[in-house]
């Protein structure tokens, strides 16, 4: 499936010690090889940076995590995130897939709408939602997470008067998350399932979803082994169609090979980045993929010896699961065209280079880190194999308009009219933090798909 040639160098004089290489889907390694006129011609058309997308890897990752499901015998309805990525083709293909969507806000729920994507596999997540997202929830037939006994009466008040019924389902804190700003307390969740009983003629309680940080697969088991008590409960108190538990998103992906994210993490230090920057945390790049933390998730054990997809088998739960990234995973990538390179190798050791763009089209930096998989470079022209230590900097007049903060060891020195690729930025790096500042247009994004046959790729604006 995923092919790289990860390469482990020794320790350099502080410079860059080791090589991050991205794991490369085989679409993505045959775009890079075969199709690099394809790909500096829609640069130079449309503009640096631009988003190349690719939905049929999408595709192949929605088929995959459900097939996860499949092998624990529990059925799972899957809902893409529609945050993760702006981009129309992702409904599109989850339309034609028959998987779902979940959005926060009445403008991803219209999307997703005129995406193809029908109410009833629509799942409506955030906090104290307003009037308006409710009352097309409402008419749409499409899932409500509730955050709040307020919600639930105004939701409830909503369907009255359109004289329908709304499913929802609770968020509920976790035991091990009690301090988040997200979800009922044990209080209100037992108020709710009441009001639910009570209203049940307008508001139809399906099951319980809940808001975890991080990504530890026990923590998320033990959560929804905590949901599926709740239907269990709400079963007793009077709502009998309690049987969804939602996991939510935060399943990982893998970016490069776990042995260089482990020699990574051994050696990493502020010496190996720009103005000895320190940054304390970093995404887990080396870590499971989707599907292993899926199988790890279903098969925990929660009470006793008997594992999470046994117990909601024996009690008649479907799980709802919400992945961003996860469905993302290697289904884009980013490009900037090289603006000016300042060679302080004779100074400071290493370069400068700064791209015709800025962060912001690289997300990672709103988590005060740095996205850290190394970008590839396409030449413009041949130059001799030598390594070039140099970070990557926008190019905005901040300070702090760094694309890449570490420095990183390209094969080549870079020069001005080369090219970068950012692999595997479809989930969350697009376009989360994008703005239109400078009175900069926001970049384009390219829809890719391989010809069939061996034909070359055909291309199109996403959007259009």
């Amino acid at each position: 499936m995923l092919t790289s040639q990860p390469v482990l160098e020794p320790r350099t004089a502080g410079v860059r010690p080791f090589a991050l290489t991205a794991l490369r889907h085989p679409t993505v390694s045959s775009l890079l090889a075969d199709h690099r006129s394809l790909l500096a011609d829609l640069l130079d058309g449309l503009g640096s940076p631009l988003h190349i997308v690719l939905p049929e890897v999408f595709e192949e990752n929605v088929v995959g995590l459900g097939q996860a499901f499949a092998e624990s015998g529990v059925p799972a309805d899957i809902l893409f995130a529609k945050k993760a990525n702006k981009a129309d083709c992702y409904i599109t293909s989850a339309a034609a897939l028959g998987v779902g969507i979940d959005v926060a806000g009445t403008p991803e729920l219209v999307k997703a709408l005129a995406g193809g994507v029908p109410g009833h596999r629509i799942g409506i997540s955030g906090p104290e939602k307003d009037d308006r997202l409710h009352a097309l929830a409402v008419q749409h037939d499409c899932l409500v997470a509730v955050d709040s006994v307020s919600e639930l009466r105004r939701l409830a008040a909503t369907a009255r008067l359109a004289r329908r019924q709304v499913r929802v389902l609770l968020r509920s804190r976790t035991a091990g998350q009690p301090g988040s700003r997200f979800g009922l307390s044990a209080a209100e969740r037992k108020a709710a399932v009441g009001l639910c009983a009570e209203l049940a003629a307008h508001v139809g309680l399906r099951g319980f979803s809940f808001h975890l940080n991080g990504y530890s697969t026990a923590e998320r088991a033990m959560a929804a082994n905590e949901m599926i008590e709740h239907c269990l409960d709400a079963r007793r108190r009077g709502s009998p169609s309690a049987e969804l538990v939602d996991i939510g998103g935060g399943l990982p992906v893998r970016y490069v090979e776990s042995r260089l994210w482990d020699a990574f993490i051994d050696q990493n230090e502020p010496a190996h980045y720009h103005a000895a920057k320190d940054f304390k945390d970093f995404y887990p790049y080396g870590g499971q993929s989707a599907a292993q933390a899926v199988r790890a998730i279903l098969a925990h054990p929660v009470d006793g010896d008997e594992s999470l997809s046994v117990k909601a088998r024996r009690h008649g739960i479907r799980f709802v699961v919400e992945p961003g990234r996860a469905l993302l995973d290697q289904a884009g990538f980013t490009m900037y065209r090289v603006q000016q390179v300042d060679d302080r190798r004779g100074t400071d050791g290493y370069a400068i280079v700064t791209v015709a763009g800025n962060s912001f089209s690289l997300s990672e930096q709103w988590f005060n880190s740095d996205y850290l998989p190394d970008p590839v470079l396409l030449s413009a022209r041949p130059v001799a194999d030598e390594i070039f230590p140099a970070c990557v900097a926008g190019s905005t007049c901040l300070e702090n308009d760094l694309v890449t903060w570490r420095k990183i060891g390209f094969p080549r020195p870079v020069r001005r009219g080369d090219h970068l690729v950012y692999l595997n930025t479809a989930g969350y790096q697009m376009d989360s933090n994008e703005s239109p500042f400078h009175d900069a247009a926001l970049p384009l994004k390219a829809v890719l798909r391989l010809g069939e046959g061996g034909g070359p790729p055909r291309w199109r604006l996403d959007g259009i």
